[in-house]
Parts: structure tokens; C-alpha cells; sequence
């Protein structure tokens, strides 16, 4: 039988947390590292949310790594950039309190937590035409992370992705990509890649799960074991279902046990919603994404439990979401993924897109899209392409030299055998671009003329249509050993193949209306006292626009830093960082 409210079991605490992803535990970090009693509330039953399973890298302009590199940037450049990117939607007070609290977040976590970084200096932004790109310098990733460190919270530990990961094996852009992508082909990477399977086998038949840990997942964990070197409570499947406001000011929130029960928890300090935006919720999908209708038409690659609960909290306490953004969702091209069961798992299509003898056609057969170009400007073009009332879908078509060097989706490079995908038909295969075309329900004279014009060009590395290789980000995510142009070749070895992709996204951008604090706004843009979002639950101060990756990470963390901090300042000065 329900317990009325006055018999509910009631806790205290500085600070509440709701959601354990990036934004989340880098509040809880913070805080609890000067001295605030932070408690953390995950619905799931592991923690880590979408970080876990992302690329883990944070774009941080004038990061500390970058300074010690030599890499010295005005920050006016970078706020130069962001006009250019963001147009009407840049929003300054957003803009600077990132721009400055981002470099003292990277230097706070270095000194005094279990999170360390490696440097993206070589990584340039998206949108190098623009005035302030930049071509690397700006973007920070967590270090690997032996998780043996976490004695037995590695069990809290969300697992990597599995359709991205390799038998649960997770790999790490960069030197680590490379041996894999070049096993066939290389000794050394083929040993390197070897040895580092090996030691996943053996830390698998131990215990259950890899340990050495890469991307977000050491992300996730790095910050994990953070908050529990600092007391930090971390809770999962307790989910928050409603906040308490008494007098206007928001004192706590209702929670749902493990075991059915609920619970009153109070917040002396302030609530934080950080629960990962809505990017799974069906409601929410049929009303902003205009692509979803009935909301089943879009594909997300963020844990099925992130159905906006902070936003509806917030809501019916009076705040609003906003209505200027660009995008609603951080888009990214994804294929689906046949399971044994029936259903099917979106897999983000971020590396191959780049790589020279790929191209991707609509129905008729026809390209719409520079491949290289970052994944949210891909979906858009897809999107931008597609009829009002049709199905937003596009297929990539390579040839059998492309399928074994680099893969396509989750088909994996030589050796991996990719029959299997054939069998279940991800993978569609043909003889000839007139037969790839009909067994997909592509033109077939579209497409063929298609190819004929591409490697036309492709044979001599241009690409007039579309200018794919221009731009620095093109030719990072390209192949160096190719040349003239490590981003186009021809599709001509025979057979052809192709893969479905359809809308995706890792998250939203649309969230919860805040201010340059991170507090929540009302009605009349004013602050609801002792609320604050962070992460997807708060409007991303892109916007909708994507200039670099790490566009949500960076802010993430920083603006949990920031929320930390104010609700640590009756001990500590909130800009002090020590």
C-alpha cells in the first residue's frame, strides 16, 4: 500500500543530482571537493548514462593541455568562430561563461580527481571555412583507465556500447584505431591489435567485462571513482519523479526505490537536473522532431532511459524549454542493426563516411551530402533532402576494396568475417551498381550515372560536387596513405555494397530554458531559487548548431562545474577552483 507523504522516509543532503552522465557527476564532484553533502539519483541500474557509451571527447578552447602544448588562442578567435557557426542563435552570457570556466574546469579535475586527460591538438573543427576554425588545440578526451581501480564499483559501470564495441572491447580513436583498422595490412598493428584482444579476453573471463577502458567509458569512470573518493552517495534505480517547492523555492525531490517504496529527499543547497535530455521519449520525439510523427522514426543511440524526466519536473514547477534552437537533437546517420530477438540497435556511423571510395545516395540514386562533413551536418542535409510526409532514409554504397580496409557500420575490416551481415540483410551485396541499386530500392539509371560521375573525378582525388578533402576535418577523418585526396577514391571493385542509414541522434540540444549559471529560468525569465540544469536536460548553447566535436561533453562538464561551485560557495568563493 502507498505510504502517505507525512510517513514518507525523509533524507537531507546539500546537493541532489539527478542523472550520473557527465554533467551529473562533474556537479557532484565539484561540490562534494568543497565539502557540500552530494547525493547522486540514477534511474537506471548503472551509471554513466550517454557518456559511457560516446567518444568521450570535451571541446574546451584554451585548455591547459593545448597551453603546455604551446598552442596559445586568443579567445575572441574562438568566439569568432562560434558567430559564424551559430549565427542569430549565439547567445554571449552563455558563450563567455563557457569560454572561461571551461579551461579552470579542465585544471580543477587534473589537480585534484581521478580524472586526467589526454590533448586533441591535431583534432581541427568542423567547419574549417569559417572565420576562427580551428585545426586543433581546442578539444581534451579522458585518459584510459584501468578499471581495476574501482575494486568492485566497477559493477556500477555502464558497459560500452555493445554494437560499437568489439566483443565488448571498446577502441579508442587515434594510434589505437589505426593498428585495428590496419590488421590485415600491418605486423605491427596486427601483434598490437593481438595483444590488446587478449588482455580484454582475459579481463572478460575474470570479470565479466574489459578493464582497460577507453572513450567515455574511461570518462565515466574516471569520474565514478572521483565521486566516490569523495563520498559522493550514488544511487541507481532510484528514480526522481517529482521536485518539492515550497514558497517558490525548490527543497528536494520525490523519489521511487529499488523496492517500489518512495522517499522524500532534501536539498539544502539546490537540485540539479541532469538526466540526459529526451531523446528516447516517444512523446517528446513526436512533437519537436518534425521527421518522427508518431515518434518511432528516429533512432537514438542514448540508454532507453532517457525520457526527459527533468524536463517534466521542471515544467510543472514553471520553467520552460526553449524555442530557438536550430536542431532539436544532436543528429547522427545511423543503420540498424538486426538483433536475435527481432528488434533492432541504431549504430552512429562516425568513421567510415570519410574514407575515400564511400558515397551515400537517396532513392534516386542521387548524392545529397559532402560524407566527410561532421555526422549532425550529414543528417541534416539527409533531412533537408527528404519530402514533407516520406521516410528520411539514404543508403552508403562502396565497393569489396572499401568493405575489407575500413568496414561499413558495424561490418568490421579484414579479417572480421561479414557474411553474417549479408545473411541477416544489413548488408546488401551485388555484382553490379544496377543490381546494388534494385535490391535496395534505389534507381537503378540514378545511381549508375551517380558512380559513373563520381570516379570520373574520384580517379584523379576531386570531388567538384561536393568538395569532399577541402577542409582540415574532412581529411583528419580520411585516409593519409591515400593520395591526392585521403577522402575520395573510386567505387569500381566489384562487388558493391551497401548499407541503410536513417536518422539518429546521441542526444538533444533542445532542453530546459537556464541562464549563463545554469539556473533554471520561469515564465518571466526569472530564476526558479535552488533549481539548476546541466547536460541535455539544459538548452545547449550551440543551439542546434555543430562546430566541433565535443560540443556536448565540453559544456557538460563545465557547466557542472560551474553548478558545483555555486552550490559549494557558502564554503568556498564560487569562482574558486582550487
Amino acid at each position: 500500500m502507498k505510504v502517505s507523504a507525512p510517513e514518507l522516509e525523509q533524507e537531507s543532503f546539500d546537493v541532489v543530482v539527478i542523472g550520473s552522465g557527465a554533467a551529473g557527476l562533474s556537479t557532484a564532484v565539484t561540490a562534494a571537493h568543497h565539502g557540500a553533502r552530494s547525493l547522486v539519483l540514477e534511474k537506471a541500474p548503472v551509471v554513466g548514462g550517454t557518456t559511457a557509451w560516446s567518444g568521450g571527447w570535451m571541446w574546451i578552447p584554451c585548455n591547459p593541455l593545448a597551453v603546455r602544448a604551446g598552442i596559445q588562442e586568443d579567445a575572441e578567435t574562438v568566439k569568432a568562430y562560434l558567430r559564424a557557426s551559430l549565427g542569430d542563435a549565439y547567445n554571449a552570457d552563455h558563450i563567455e561563461a563557457f569560454l572561461e570556466a571551461g579551461p579552470r574546469m579542465v585544471s580543477f579535475f587534473e589537480a585534484n580527481t581521478a580524472l586526467q586527460f589526454v590533448d586533441g591538438n591535431r583534432i581541427p573543427d568542423m567547419h574549417g571555412a569559417l572565420p576562427g576554425a580551428g585545426l586543433g588545440g581546442r578539444s581534451v578526451c579522458a585518459a584510459p583507465f584501468d578499471g581495476r581501480a574501482l575494486g568492485h564499483s566497477i559493477r556500477l559501470l555502464r558497459e560500452p556500447l555493445a554494437e560499437t564495441a568489439f566483443f565488448g572491447m571498446a577502441i579508442a580513436s587515434g594510434a589505437d584505431l589505426s593498428h585495428f583498422m590496419a590488421v590485415s595490412r600491418s605486423l605491427r598493428s596486427a601483434v598490437y591489435a593481438t595483444r590488446r584482444f587478449a588482455r580484454h579476453l582475459a579481463d572478460w573471463a575474470a570479470h565479466g567485462r574489459g578493464l582497460y577502458l577507453v572513450n567515455g567509458n574511461a570518462l565515466a569512470a574516471r569520474l565514478l571513482k572521483s565521486a566516490l573518493d569523495l563520498g559522493v552517495d550514488i544511487r541507481t534505480q532510484h528514480r526522481a519523479y517529482r521536485l518539492l517547492q515550497r514558497e517558490g523555492r525548490i527543497e528536494g525531490v520525490a523519489t521511487m526505490r529499488p523496492d517500489g517504496t518512495e522517499a522524500i529527499i532534501h536539498a539544502r543547497r539546490g537540485v540539479v537536473l541532469a538526466s540526459g535530455g529526451f531523446p528516447q521519449d516517444p512523446a517528446f520525439k513526436r512533437q519537436f522532431f518534425a521527421h518522427a510523427p508518431t515518434g518511432v522514426e528516429h533512432w537514438s543511440v542514448a540508454p532507453h532511459t532517457n525520457t526527459g524526466d527533468g524536463l517534466r519536473m521542471a515544467m510543472t514547477v514553471g520553467a520552460t524549454l526553449s524555442d530557438d534552437v536550430k536542431q532539436p537533437g544532436a543528429w547522427v546517420p545511423v543503420s540498424l542493426v538486426p538483433r536475435r530477438d527481432g528488434s533492432y540497435h541504431p549504430f552512429p556511423h562516425f568513421i567510415d563516411r570519410a574514407k575515400p571510395g564511400l558515397i551515400a545516395v537517396l532513392r534516386n540514386g542521387r548524392r545529397f551530402t559532402n560524407e566527410a562533413d561532421g555526422y549532425h551536418d550529414v543528417l541534416c542535409d539527409l533531412l533537408q533532402n527528404t519530402p514533407t510526409g516520406e521516410l528520411a532514409e539514404a543508403w552508403l554504397v562502396c565497393d569489396h576494396r572499401f568493405l575489407r580496409r575500413y568496414g561499413l557500420g558495424h561490418v568490421r575490416p579484414a579479417p572480421v568475417p561479414y557474411r553474417r551481415h549479408l545473411k541477416i540483410g544489413y548488408l546488401k551485396r551485388a555484382h553490379t551498381i544496377g543490381a546494388l541499386a534494385k535490391q535496395c530500392g534505389i534507381d537503378s539509371a540514378g545511381l549508375e550515372q551517380t558512380v559513373a560521375d563520381y570516379n570520373r573525378h574520384a580517379s584523379e582525388g576531386r570531388d567538384p560536387l561536393y568538395r569532399r578533402g577541402d577542409i582540415p576535418f574532412n581529411r583528419a577523418g580520411g585516409d593519409s596513405s591515400v593520395s591526392p585526396n585521403p577522402c575520395v577514391a573510386p567505387v569500381q571493385d566489384a562487388p558493391f555494397y551497401a548499407v541503410r542509414i536513417v536518422p539518429g541522434s546521441m542526444g538533444t540540444f533542445k532542453g530546459i530554458r537556464t541562464d549563463a549559471a545554469a539556473r533554471v529560468l520561469d515564465r518571466d525569465s526569472a530564476p526558479i531559487p535552488g533549481l539548476f540544469a546541466a547536460g541535455a536536460d539544459m538548452t545547449s548553447i550551440m543551439k542546434g548548431a555543430y562546430p566541433a566535436g565535443g560540443i556536448n561533453l565540453g559544456p557538460a562538464m563545465t557547466f557542472g562545474h560551474i553548478v558545483g561551485l555555486q552550490l559549494s560557495r557558502d564554503d568556498h568563493e564560487a569562482g574558486d577552483t582550487r
